[in-house]
């Protein structure tokens, strides 16, 4: 595996020049991750920023009942990772686990804000990326408390239809809100009309 396909995402932003690019092949990390295998569980500090390659990734965490909250999922060519942990070097409430066989590049702290100081064009581009994922944010916090669960499922089956054969029902509904059994009683009402 090779870290063309970064390469390439971050070149879709800025140019890279034949520096940029070398550094990208010298801080980002491949790690290979089975299926139902752990980058980040609670408690621990997350310690990577991540980009996906191949697979697919679930974010999450447990509430007291033990039951599960998706907050996100990952494809080839996203990123996923806990922000907050990251930045603040604080123990994460958050699970990241490998939905499928993977393979990721993995990015330190410490490299990628030497990234930002020494090649300014990965802070502008960083930048942007954590603006998109703050408007998704926003845009998801207000669909939660404005749509309906119906309104909800069907944004997410266009905005997301490549997911649905790689995540399961159960997965859905905990990103929705609902049960599956909710989500079920949706979709067939869907499929009648």
């Amino acid at each position: 595996m090779t870290t063309k396909p970064l390469i390439d995402y971050f070149e879709n932003h800025l140019p890279l020049n034949e520096e940029e690019r070398f550094v990208v092949e010298k801080v980002f990390k491949e790690k290979r991750v089975k299926r139902r295998q752990f980058i980040l569980q609670e408690g621990d500090v997350c310690r990577h920023n991540t980009f996906v390659l191949e697979g697919c990734f679930k974010m999450y965490m447990v509430d007291p009942n033990g039951k599960e909250h998706n907050l996100q999922f990952a494809i080839e060519n996203w990123w996923i990772g806990d922000i907050g942990s990251f930045h603040s070097e604080k123990p994460s409430r958050l699970y990241i686990e490998a939905i499928e066989n993977s393979v990721v590049l993995q990015v330190t702290k410490e490299d990628q804000l030497n990234l930002f100081v020494d090649y300014p064009k990965f802070n502008r581009i960083f930048r942007v990326l954590a603006e998109n994922a703050m408007v998704k944010l926003q845009n998801r916090i207000l669909q939660n408390i404005s749509s309906t669960a119906e309104e909800r499922y069907l944004s997410f089956v266009e905005r997301y239809p490549y997911f649905f054969n790689r995540i399961s029902n159960v997965q859905i509904a905990s990103y929705l809100g609902v049960t599956p059994e909710f989500l079920s009683t949706i979709r067939k009402k869907i499929a009648k009309s």
